[in-house]
This record gives structure tokens, C-alpha cells and sequence, in this order.
């Protein structure tokens, strides 16, 4: 159940964080919201992270729904106590769904998160993905260092 409402909560905060930009901020132009750390900066995005492979649209589309059949399947596998683990598939699935409505509808990625300690524009599914992914991992090495030492 953790995935399905974290996954619906993040594909809605997407999505409603998304409108509000295109709606209010013209593209390519930046609001400032604590000079020099953090500005609302409307870009298109026509590649994945950091604008690689720019323009592969059909192939990210097939690998976001790649990702959403493995978070379908492998769900029923993660045992209910598990909660942690649920929760970051969520994250990825709502991520990789919001994502993949932009590049279906938008043919681009919004993105509009602009932090200037650093030069990347991204928006909530790219965060959620990217969180989600990292304690996805974290959990799976925490679990099998676990169990090797159980099995001693």
C-alpha cells in the first residue's frame, strides 16, 4: 500500500509543481528565491539528467516503462513489513510516471529546480527518483550485509 500512495503523491506533486511553472514562469526565464542559492528557472529538458543523450525521447519512454513493469512486478515481493522498501519504489515509480508524462505530452522534461551551488535544473521526479534509487540501494546492501551475517 506504501508504494502506490507515496508513487500517487509524487506523480501529483509533479505534476501540480510542473503546471504552476509553465502557467506562471515564462521559458528560460528564472524567478529568485534566496539570491545566489535558489531560483524557480522554467527549462525543457530534451535529454535525462544533465541533458545527456538529448532528443532520445522514445527511448526514455521505453525505459520509464521498464521501470514502472519492474516496480509492478517485483512489489508483490517485498514482504508488508518492509515499509522502507515500499516507500522507495514508490518514490522511483512517481518519478519515473512524471517524468514520462512530460516526455509523452510535453516532448520534453520541465524541469525548474535551479539551486546555483551547482549548474543543473530538475524538478520533484528527478529528486524522487533519484532519492528513491539511492535508498532502494542503501536498503537492498544493508539487507544482504544482513543476511551474510546471519549466515555465519
Amino acid at each position: 500500500m506504501y508504494i502506490w500512495i507515496t508513487l500517487v503523491g509524487i506523480l501529483i506533486l509533479d505534476r501540480i509543481s510542473k503546471i504552476i511553472v509553465q502557467h506562471y514562469v515564462p521559458l528560460g526565464q528564472s524567478i529568485v528565491v534566496i539570491p545566489h542559492f535558489f531560483h524557480i528557472t522554467y527549462i525543457l529538458n530534451p535529454g535525462a539528467a544533465f541533458g545527456i543523450l538529448a532528443g532520445q525521447n522514445w527511448f526514455f519512454i521505453s525505459i520509464s516503462i521498464l521501470v514502472i513493469g519492474a516496480i509492478i512486478y517485483f512489489h508483490k515481493q517485498v514482504p508488508v513489513e518492509q515499509k522502507l522498501m515500499s516507500i522507495c519504489m514508490g518514490l522511483i515509480g512517481g518519478g519515473a510516471l512524471g517524468n514520462f508524462y512530460d516526455r509523452l505530452f510535453v516532448g520534453k522534461v520541465v524541469d525548474f529546480l535551479d539551486f546555483k551551488v551547482w549548474s543543473y535544473i530538475f524538478n520533484i521526479a528527478d529528486s524522487a527518483l533519484v532519492v528513491g534509487g539511492l535508498a532502494l540501494a542503501l536498503l537492498i546492501f544493508l539487507q544482504d550485509k544482513k543476511s551474510k551475517s546471519v549466515e555465519k
